[in-house]
């Protein structure tokens, strides 16, 4: 005897929504605290200790955070210190006017190691052969040759 079945347009199916996997991060992010930058700083390289980072760092106006004062984090701090440390690397905060303080520096500084390039290579530059230092890129997408048919 034959199966009797419901033709397929008369069932109606609700879109499911299809779930995005999303790998965990190694180092978990702590909720912001206003005026203030994070940032993991090494103290740690190849199981070698790195004290030398680590001062420098201290000394920029970097602060340790303690695993008690993010609890969000789910860690357990660091046995001797309290503060929250994971593979080599510990948390650090400064306020947010240094940070952006440091970033200008150092966006300065690259951007005048640019310019002593670009005098550098424009110096050997001949009338004859003219050198660009226009520092533009594009990229595209598509086939090869004339394109599709």
């Amino acid at each position: 005897m034959a199966e009797v079945r419901t033709p397929r347009e008369t069932i109606s199916r609700e879109k499911q929504a299809r779930v995005a996997y999303k790998p965990t991060s190694m180092l978990p992010d702590p909720n912001p605290e206003p005026g203030y930058t994070f940032r993991w700083v090494s103290t740690h390289i190849l199981g070698q200790s790195n004290p030398t980072n680590m001062s420098q760092k201290l000394r920029d106006g970097w602060v340790p955070v303690k695993a008690v004062d993010h609890p969000e984090l789910m860690l357990a701090g660091s046995d001797k210190t309290g503060n929250v440390e994971i593979g080599g690397l510990m948390l650090c905060k400064i306020p947010t006017d240094r940070a952006e303080a440091m970033a200008e520096y150092y966006n300065g500084q690259a951007q005048s190691q640019m310019e002593s390039v670009d005098n550098s290579f424009m110096r050997q530059n001949d009338p004859r052969m003219p050198l660009f230092s226009d520092r533009k890129s594009s990229s595209t997408r598509g086939g090869f040759g004339s394109g599709s048919k």
